[in-house]
């Protein structure tokens, strides 16, 4: 396989895939009964920070800074408000086109770029906070990352 296209992404992509088919298939109870993210004393954890940080690099582009949408992309602060988890995952893996005689819009699918698909819980994490008014605009204060963070990164990133 090339290096764009290596067996630890085809994994990648299959475990996000997965993971979005079940939640669908549950409900999605679980990301509706649970905050995805923690805030306290005004910063938020690691893997929040994260989220904003792998947001501000792939996808502010077109959804704008803070998710709050520009004319390429729809404002990801009132989307995800009724967004769930499962559907998140499949539209930032698989994308979405939104085609008609006046509108063509296309979501591109991220689901073997790493940079995405190692942190899209993070960046769920992120969007909902922006989203449940939880965290402003703006570079959020954090907590340090931590050993398990910085392993988890390791390991998906293949370094």
């Amino acid at each position: 396989m090339s290096k764009y296209f290596s067996a630890a992404r085809l994994i990648g992509v299959v475990a996000v895939l997965a993971s979005a088919m079940l939640a669908m298939a549950a409900g999605d109870v679980a990301a509706q009964e649970e905050k995805p993210y923690v805030i306290k004393n005004g910063e938020v954890d690691w893997y929040t920070y994260s989220g904003f940080r792998r947001y501000h690099s792939e996808c502010h582009v077109c959804h704008g800074p803070d998710g709050l949408g520009s004319s390429f992309g729809p404002d990801l602060v009132e989307s995800m408000k009724t967004m769930e988890y499962g559907k998140f995952l499949e539209i930032v893996a698989a994308g979405r086109q939104n085609v008609s005689q006046t509108n063509y819009k296309v979501m591109p699918a991220f689901g073997d770029n790493l940079n995405v698909v190692c942190f899209m819980d993070d960046i769920y994490a992120y969007l909902k906070a922006r989203a449940d008014g939880a965290l402003g605009r703006g570079r959020p204060p954090h907590e340090p990352i931590s050993e398990e963070a910085r392993k988890r990164d390791r390991e998906c990133l293949g370094q």
